[in-house]
């Protein structure tokens, strides 16, 4: 699990074919590494891999044609910058939300517009994905913990203060990058549970009506 708290902005230093998937090097910025080991989960840009390898070169890590089709790493090219999340610790503040790393969707970038020392930017996510996000709800965009301030049919706005601008990629996005999004783990279950009570009511219904 992870917060949704970037650490590090790294880069990808090189993309290794291996076996019919991709092998990923990243240079970690300034993400520590010295206790970094294989085994290890780490969120990049919001998608939770696996560490291979760690060394004076970077992090290294096996990326599936799965997570490669359905994330924005399978377009990301050799010098892209990344987010860096390490997984948390039982004890750690919970800063910003509960973040699983498994992309939901990819989204877009649709525009960026000034607001005082802040920039709004308003995002595309999949219809399927636009019902889990709320206003004033958690959504995690390229791994980073995000605040929804509006939704609309097309897609949803947040604000980025300064400081999320120059610690997170989204210092060097452009309107028509693609994002990893993830929805809110609440919002998914809550659906669950609804569809499995409606489902239950349902059921109860049909029998109450036979029975007559």
């Amino acid at each position: 699990m992870f917060t949704g708290l970037i650490q590090a902005v790294g880069r990808i230093t090189m993309r290794e074919a291996q076996g019919g998937d991709v092998r990923l090097h990243v240079e970690p910025g300034s993400l520590p590494v010295a206790d970094i080991v294989p085994g290890e989960s780490i969120a990049v840009s919001g998608v939770c891999l696996t560490v291979v390898a760690c060394g004076a070169s970077g992090l290294v890590f096996d990326v599936s044609n799965e997570t490669l089709a359905l994330t924005t790493l399978g377009a990301l090219a050799a010098g892209a910058p990344v987010n860096l999340e390490r997984a948390m610790l039982p004890s750690d503040r919970l800063g910003g939300h509960l973040v699983s790393g498994h992309v939901d969707g990819v989204g877009g970038v649709l525009s960026v517009t000034q607001d005082a020392r802040s920039q709004r930017w308003r995002f595309a996510a999949p219809q399927s994905l636009l019902r889990y996000i709320a206003v004033k709800g958690s959504i995690c965009v390229d791994g980073v913990s995000l605040t929804v301030n509006a939704v609309d049919a097309e897609g949803f706005e947040v604000n980025l203060i300064p400081h999320t601008l120059a610690h997170t990629a989204f210092g060097e996005m452009r309107a028509g990058d693609r994002v990893n999004l993830e929805v809110d783990l609440v919002a998914r279950y809550v659906e669950r549970l609804a569809m499995a009570r409606w489902s239950t009511d349902e059921k109860k219904l049909a029998t109450d009506d036979g029975s007559r």
